[in-house]
């Protein structure tokens, strides 16, 4: 079972051992994949909703509260998993090293 925690560190709280088994990974991987689409989707509501308020400041709050930790994940998970974009910086494609989605089964 995986639990997020204030942090939004992803851990494995099961009594096996199973911290570097693929399934894991795969899980740990969507649910920040998940969390990295809610961010996003926030974040361009709130954005639309200031054009027409910019002066909420609460809404600003929120805003920037969520640019950072959606930027902070994105790190997280590049460091993880390899980069979500063609503009992270580095040294090799890591996703050339992976199955493609149809190989994997989830095409």
């Amino acid at each position: 079972m995986l639990v997020e925690n204030e942090n939004r560190d992803y851990t494995c709280t099961c009594s096996c051992s199973c911290e570097n088994t693929s399934i894991n990974n795969n899980e740990v991987r969507c649910s920040m994949i998940n969390e990295i689409r809610s961010l996003d989707f926030a974040i361009n509501e709130l954005a639309l909703y200031l054009d027409t308020h910019p002066d909420d400041q609460k809404a600003l709050c929120l805003h920037r509260k969520y640019c950072k930790e959606v930027k902070d994940l994105k790190d997280k998970y590049q460091k993880m998993f390899g980069p979500l974009t063609i503009f992270y910086p580095c040294n090799k494609w890591r996703w050339l090293e992976e199955p493609w989605p149809w190989e994997r089964g989830n095409f």
